[in-house]
């Protein structure tokens, strides 16, 4: 097998306790933790289960207590209870870099911890499959085919797949609806002045099941005067992997990633999908033993991955960067807007979509209660423990609809899958479109009525 292929790396040597001597979480970081309690209330599992270890800094401890010798069991319970939402992160008062103590455990757990039969299939399942979009293409037709003829809604409706396998019924569930595949030319020319050129990451899952979202970004790049460039042979960012754990995996995906968009000689690089604009800003810690993109290029002062780093921007950071020149026109629309998770505490981006569905004539945005708290999607997590991501699912859903919006929209394809599902379980019905298919909409004066 290849090493984006291989399931589980061979683990380093031992020094003591939980942890290989392998990046274990470090002593210094975990140090900044002063057990405050101001993520407590921001924490998507504390507020499920109110069990210490199942908060920020409960997870702190036990990094602690596995550098001190510790079992990994214990540990690998609660972190892979955890959505790595980074919530935590935005509440901190003292700075405390959460995001990257639990990329270095969850490496640390993926190695050392063994998993039973059950969750090593369905792990290896996931892993051979959502990061791959020709075999996201290969499942599309008998996708399609089952919801065009009924058989899709008739199964969730029976609740055989439920009692069978609660993973299985939730991947059933988020599935998306799926039009027609959408293919994009590998160069889009700007219209009118040419202000910047764009390399345009396609995704997996959002090429695959949301080929229309990426079809409204080029639009509306080329709209405000942007040279659209849609590497053919790009692939996956490696986000799911490196949010997993999985990292010989990930740091693959990363130089495919980087060697890619550097052959397309662009000036920036559009994410529109929040999870994978994520993973790309952190490239230069996840490549930071890789001497090959680690070690400086010339006198720039950057490696490889800081360059790289140095060009990537989530499509509604981009544009406000850029600022507006093609014409918005008004769409009368109500809608509630979702804060993804990785978009604002891990990238800190929550003006700017704000800023941009505010430009829209006509538009209404209503803001959602508890908006902060996670939906429970993160990425794979909903596949990996359905049931707390089908309660945290449940609430986003009933404080979704407790806004009275006509449409919901947010940033990235997890959200859009995982809230959908949840209002349809409330017996509720709303539209779900991507910040950027809004503004598509409106620069291209399009019926309001297609959205909603």
């Amino acid at each position: 097998m290849t090493d984006i292929q291989r399931d589980r790396p061979t683990a380093p040597a031992h020094s003591s306790g939980a942890f290989d001597d392998h990046n274990p979480p470090s002593r210094e970081l975990i140090s900044d933790c002063v057990h405050c309690g101001f993520c407590l209330t921001t924490c998507p599992t504390y507020s499920l289960w109110g069990e210490e270890m199942d908060s920020p800094r409960g997870r702190i401890q036990l990094m602690q207590a596995g550098l001190d010798g510790a079992p990994i069991e214990p540990i690998a319970e609660h972190i892979d209870a955890c959505l790595g939402c980074m919530a935590c992160v935005s509440s901190c008062p003292s700075g405390v870099q959460y995001d990257r103590l639990l990329e270095q455990t969850r490496a640390q757990v993926e190695r050392n911890y063994t998993r039973t039969r059950g969750e090593k299939a369905l792990r290896a399942a996931i892993f051979a499959l959502f990061p791959y979009p020709k075999r996201l293409r290969a499942i599309r037709g008998p996708l399609r085919f089952a919801q065009r003829t009924g058989l899709d809604a008739g199964l969730r409706r029976s609740g055989v797949l439920r009692r069978l396998s609660p993973n299985l019924a939730m991947m059933q569930e988020i599935a998306p609806p799926l039009g027609p595949h959408v293919d994009l030319p590998s160069v889009i020319p700007a219209e009118g002045t040419k202000r910047a050129t764009v390399g345009l990451l396609t995704g997996c899952v959002q090429r695959e099941f949301f080929g229309d979202v990426n079809a409204a970004t080029a639009r509306v790049l080329a709209a405000e005067g942007c040279e659209v460039i849609v590497p053919a042979e790009q692939g996956c960012c490696g986000a799911l992997s490196s949010h997993s754990g999985r990292e010989e995996e990930a740091q693959a995906f990363a130089r495919s990633t980087i060697e890619t968009f550097e052959q397309a000689g662009v000036d920036y690089i559009a994410i529109n999908s929040a999870g994978c604009g994520s993973a790309m800003k952190e490239y230069e810690f996840l490549l930071a033993d890789d001497p090959a993109f680690a070690a400086e290029v010339g006198d720039t002062g950057r490696s490889r991955a800081e360059a790289f780093r140095a060009k990537v921007r989530d499509i509604s950071e981009l544009l406000v960067e850029l600022g507006p020149v093609a014409e918005r026109h008004p769409l009368p629309i109500t809608i509630a807007y979702h804060d993804a998770c990785h978009l604002a505490h891990a990238q800190g981006i929550r003006s700017q979509p704000r800023e941009l569905l505010g430009g829209i004539p006509g538009l209404t945005i209503k803001e959602i209660p508890d908006g902060a708290i996670c939906c429970g999607s993160a990425g794979v997590y909903n596949l990996l423990n359905p049931e707390p991501a089908r309660e945290l699912g449940d609430t986003k859903a009933r404080n979704v609809l407790s806004t009275g919006a006509e449409l919901l929209v947010t940033a990235n394809p997890g959200c859009l899958m995982q809230i959908s599902s949840a209002v349809t379980r409330q017996g509720g019905h709303l539209p779900t479109a991507h910040t950027v298919t809004v503004l598509d909409a409106s620069l291209r004066a399009a019926d309001p009525a297609a959205l909603i």
